[in-house]
């Protein structure tokens, strides 16, 4: 009897901490989450940024070219 009490014991002790670990997963995940939501990755740059590529649009040719490019520097 005592045998079995103890197992039941043990085995409330792993599912106590198997959740008390799950929620603090999710709630360390929902922080992050919220960190990175909060950073705005396309605003304007600031200070002296420059425009770095000089494309003409009107080039017929010019998918075939930045494919070339894209091929020789895998930029």
């Amino acid at each position: 009897m005592i045998r079995w009490f103890r197992t039941v014991r043990d085995m409330l002790k792993i599912f106590i901490l198997f959740t008390g670990f799950t929620i603090l997963f999710y709630y360390a995940i929902m922080w992050v989450n919220l960190e990175y939501q909060e950073l705005h990755r396309y605003d304007q740059p600031e200070g002296a940024a420059l425009k770095v590529t000089n494309m003409v649009e009107n080039e017929k040719e010019n998918w075939f070219n930045r494919l070339m490019f894209f091929y020789d520097n895998g930029e």
